[in-house]
C-alpha cells in the first residue's frame, strides 16, 4: 500500500455481473481505490502493468489467459513485485486453488463471500497478510496438499528444528495466535519463527510459506 494513499485495487474476472458487484463494493469505501477492470487474464495482465495495484481480486477460470496463467507472469515480472493477488472461485475445492497458492496468489476467496470478508481480504492482504486462516481454506490445504508427492524446498536444511515444527503448524493454516496456543508459547516467539523462515525459504508471503512446506512434508 502506499504510504500515507489510499489502497489500490484492480478487478479481473470474465463476468459482468462480478466485477460490477465488486465494483459497487470497492469505490463505497474511502480508503481503497478502484484503478481499473479486466474481463480475461491478458486485459488483467496489461491492466497491472499500466497502473500496478497493490491488490488484484482474479477469477481463475477465465478465457484468453486465466487466472493461473496471469499469476506465473506476475511472479515473472519484477516490475509486478509488490502486487498481491487473491483469486476467486466459485467452489470450495476447486482444483485450481492449491495450484494458485503455489504460483504466488496470496490467498483466495469464495465469490459468494460476505462482501465484509472480502473488503477485509483486501486490507489484510494489502498490509501483508495472506489469507489462510478460514476453515474452508484449511479444507482446500488439506484436500489438495495430501494429493502431492514430497518435493523438499532445497533450502529446508537452513531452517533450525524450531523452525521446521513452525513451518509444519504453519501448513495446518493456524494463524500466529493459534499456532502459540499449540505450543504454549508466546505470539511474538511464533512470529519471529515464521519470519526467520520465510527468510530463508524465500517465501513472498505466508501463504508462499504454507505451500513450501506442504511440498516439503511438513505436516502436522
Amino acid at each position: 500500500m502506499r504510504a500515507g494513499g489510499s489502497i489500490r485495487v484492480a478487478l479481473v474476472d470474465d463476468q459482468p455481473l462480478v466485477r460490477m458487484g465488486l465494483a459497487t463494493l470497492v469505490d463505497a469505501e474511502p480508503d481503497l481505490e478502484l484503478v481499473g477492470e479486466a474481463a480475461d487474464g491478458r486485459e488483467g495482465l496489461a491492466l497491472l502493468r499500466r497502473t500496478t495495484p497493490d491488490v488484484v481480486l482474479c477469477d481463475i477460470r477465465m478465457p484468453v489467459m486465466d487466472g493461473l496463467a496471469l499469476l506465473a507472469e506476475v511472479a515473472a515480472d519484477p516490475s509486478l513485485a509488490e502486487v498481491r493477488v487473491v483469486v476467486l472461485t466459485t467452489f470450495e475445492l476447486d482444483e485450481y486453488v492449491f495450484e494458485a497458492l503455489r504460483n504466488g496468489a496470496s490467498g483466495f476467496l469464495l465469490k459468494d463471500a460476505e462482501p465484509t470478508a472480502l473488503l477485509d481480504a483486501v486490507r489484510v492482504v494489502a498490509e501483508g497478510g495472506s489469507l489462510l486462516a478460514p476453515s474452508v481454506t484449511r479444507r482446500v490445504i488439506d484436500h489438495f496438499g495430501t494429493r502431492r508427492a514430497e518435493k523438499p524446498h532445497p533450502r529446508l536444511g537452513d531452517l533450525t528444528e524450531r523452525e521446521r515444527e513452525i513451518l509444519g503448524w504453519v501448513a495446518t493454516g493456524r494463524s500466529n495466535a493459534e499456532i502459540a496456543a499449540e505450543l504454549v508459547v508466546s505470539p511474538d516467539t511464533v512470529r519471529t519463527h515464521v519470519s526467520r523462515a520465510m527468510v530463508k525459504l524465500q517465501a513472498r508471503d505466508r501463504a508462499q510459506l504454507v505451500v513450501f512446506a506442504i511440498e516439503s512434508g511438513l505436516r502436522r
